[in-house]
Parts: C-alpha cells; sequence; structure tokens
C-alpha cells in the first residue's frame, strides 16, 4: 500500500434519490482506494490508474491488487481485494470483463462502498455483455454499492487532488462539473481546458451507466459546494424519471448545460453501438430540456464556449445586455444572435449616455451597441468598459 495523505417545486423523488446518491461521496471523496488490475505493464490501463492514484495527493491510502505480483511500482500488492484487511471506500477495476462479476462480489464481501468499472465487454458488444453487466449489478446491490461505468475513463476531483482514471493528468480545480458519457470527449475536454485555462470541479466519464446514472450525478453535484454549473455530454438518457426530477431542482440555482448526442438517426445508430443504449426520441427530449431548465447546445464548440464562459464569467442575472464593439458590423451580428435567442439590448441611462459622450468621440453610436469606433485604442475601451458597467438597467 501506499499512503497520498497531505497536509423550488417539492418532487416526492427528490429526497429519495439523494438519499441514494449520498454513497457517491466514497467516489468522489476516498479516504483509501484499490487498484484492481494495477500492473507494472508500460503503457498499460492498470500501470497508468494506479500512477495517476499516487502521483495526485488525495489525502487517502492506495492499494494495488495483483494476484501475481507481490508489488507494483514498488508498493506492496495484494492478491484479492479481501486479502488487504483494511477498509477500502473505492475500487478501481480494470480486469477483464468476465472477472469483473466475481470481482464486484469480493468488493461487496469486503464492504467496498463504491467502483469505478474502467473494463470494457459489455452491453456494447450485445447480448452476452448485457447478461454480464445484469450480473455485475446483482452483486453490487447485494453489497449495497454504487458503481460508476462500466466502460469508462474514470472519475476526478482536482479540488481534492483525486485522479481515479487513466487519463493524462488530472485536470485543474475550478467550478464546473462535467459528465460524458463519451471518455474520449473527456480527454479533448481536458486537453482544450489546459489551453484555455478553464477548471473543474468535478470530471466524470460516466460511461454505460448500469448504476449510477445522470441524475444521482447531477443530485450530488447539485450539493457539492464547488460546483457552480453542469456541463455534460449524452449519447442516451437512461433513467428519464431520475433525471428530470435531478435536473429540475438543481438547475432551479446551478445552469445545466447539454449536447445530446444522436439526433439524426445514423447518429443514433452509431450511438447506440458505442453505449448499448437507445437515444430516445430527440423532439421529446428537446421539451423536457426546456420544461426542467436544460439548455442544449448542438455542436462541441458551443459545449467548449459554455464551458469556458461557466468557468470564468458570473452568471447572468437577466436577458439584457450591453454590447460594445469598435466596428458596426460585428455590433450587428452580436445584436442578432442575442435577441434570435431571446436576450434584449439594455437601454442606457442619461448618466451612462453622458459618461460615453465624455470619454469617446463624437461620432460614435449613441446606443447599444456601444460603437466606440475603429481607431479605440485600450484608454478608451478601459473608459468605455467603466462607464457601461455603472448602467443600472
Amino acid at each position: 500500500m501506499v499512503s497520498n495523505a497531505t497536509s423550488a417545486s417539492y418532487d416526492p423523488a427528490y429526497s429519495i434519490l439523494r438519499a441514494e446518491s449520498e454513497p457517491l461521496r466514497a467516489i468522489f471523496s476516498p479516504r483509501s482506494m484499490a487498484i484492481i488490475g494495477a500492473s507494472e505493464t508500460p503503457g498499460s490501463v492498470g500501470q497508468t490508474l494506479l500512477r495517476n492514484a499516487i502521483s495526485s495527493p488525495f489525502g487517502g491510502t492506495v492499494y494495488p491488487v495483483n494476484p501475481k505480483r507481490e508489488s507494483v511500482l514498488g508498493i506492496e500488492a495484494y492478491p484479492s481485494i479481501g486479502a488487504i484487511g483494511k477498509p477500502v471506500d473505492l475500487a478501481l477495476i480494470a480486469t477483464p470483463a468476465r472477472t469483473v462479476p466475481g470481482v464486484i462480489r469480493e468488493c461487496a464481501a469486503a464492504g467496498v462502498k463504491g467502483a469505478i468499472v474502467i473494463s470494457a465487454g459489455f452491453k456494447e458488444v450485445g447480448a452476452a455483455g448485457v447478461a454480464l453487466e445484469q450480473e455485475v449489478l446483482a452483486e453490487a446491490r447485494k453489497g449495497n454499492m454504487r458503481l460508476i461505468g462500466p466502460n469508462c475513463l474514470g472519475v476526478m476531483n482536482p479540488h481534492l487532488g483525486l485522479n481515479a482514471t487513466f487519463a493524462s493528468t488530472i485536470a485543474n480545480p475550478g467550478n464546473v462539473g462535467f459528465i460524458s458519457q463519451s471518455g474520449a470527449l473527456c480527454t479533448s475536454i481536458l486537453d482544450w481546458s489546459f489551453r484555455e485555462n478553464v477548471g473543474f470541479s468535478a470530471f466524470v466519464s460516466i460511461g454505460s451507466m448500469l448504476d449510477v446514472n445522470w441524475g444521482d450525478l447531477i443530485y450530488y453535484l447539485g450539493d457539492d459546494p464547488n460546483t457552480d454549473s453542469i456541463v455534460m455530454y449524452m449519447e442516451s438518457i437512461g433513467d428519464a424519471r431520475s433525471f428530470l426530477s435531478a435536473a429540475r431542482e438543481v438547475a432551479l440555482t446551478k445552469p445545466i448545460v447539454v449536447i445530446k448526442a444522436g439526433r439524426t438517426e445514423a447518429a443514433a445508430k452509431a450511438a447506440t453501438s458505442h453505449t448499448g443504449a437507445l437515444t430516445g426520441s430527440d423532439d421529446v427530449l428537446d421539451a423536457a430540456f426546456e420544461r426542467c431548465g436544460v439548455l442544449r447546445v448542438n455542436t462541441i464548440d458551443d459545449l467548449f464556449n459554455m464551458a469556458e464562459i461557466l468557468a470564468k464569467q458570473p452568471r447572468p442575472k437577466g436577458r439584457k445586455l450591453t454590447i460594445l464593439t469598435n466596428a458596426g458590423g460585428p455590433g450587428v451580428l452580436a445584436t442578432d444572435a442575442l435577441t434570435r435567442d431571446g436576450g434584449e439590448l439594455a437601454p442606457l441611462s442619461d448618466q451612462v449616455l453622458a459618461d460615453l459622450d465624455a470619454c469617446l468621440p463624437p461620432h460614435w453610436s449613441h446606443g447599444n451597441p456601444i460603437d466606440i469606433l475603429g481607431d479605440a485604442d485600450p484608454a478608451r475601451y478601459a473608459a468605455s468598459v467603466a462607464a457601461a458597467a455603472n448602467n443600472p438597467r
């Protein structure tokens, strides 16, 4: 082992689902973690999981589990989870799919509270994989364990320093909770976040959602003080009732942004082969998202932009906006975009108009959008922004 320590309206389903999500704290804030399938093989998932677990100081103890080795990466290894003989909150499982039901059974017997199944080869491969999943779920239920996955990248809690994934590095801490049904998209978002200096409160690859689903994670992040907003990549909705109940409650206080793949028939078929789940009627989902206050975006670029805005800007208090530009054309385009999506141009108060008159050339636009003209220098921008920020409307 190795020690990693360092110095709205009421919905009757709400309290039940929230109570069920409490064990997720063992996944996001474990005091101890076992890597089942820990390996010495360079570049393997088992080795990467162990390296990540010991490289990011989450404040707990890490136990490699490998029946063929006495140590892994110089750390004492155990032949099974039961052989550890000490409490384990979280198990990361990276063994062949056929072995996972037995591994979960052993974890349950050892009192493990949560598991992340990295392994693939379940319902995405067909009927045999579906049957295997049901064995896994039955064993988890018997032991009152919560389980993320299978077929996932894992989970990060950047504020704690927990990297329970096989990604190349841990995300920067921030205030956006990110959940994705695609592990590859997780790695793309992660790479982008370093370039754009965007941080996350949680970074979750949810995989096939055998147990923990969208609703569980929305409730968990809704209660998380480090999370101000939630951004999701979704291929299948899974338990619609759980999702809608959670989103309706949490969206009242924290923005929820979703990109839902599988809008066309061809894309829906591709998503089914990826996760093994139906994507659902697009029109019905649109109506459901709107009803529970979820904002839907249509492109990965929009998802990236929304994540960055939510990470770096305060949440708008209303629909009105002041646009400041040094060119008329872009101001008109910005106005079109604002009004097309339900926003409004804020009227400028007499005082703001007077302040702008004092710092701008005579030919400025004298309205919103505020066109400060093409020869504007940094001082003119700064004065104009300061004046516009005092607009009471």
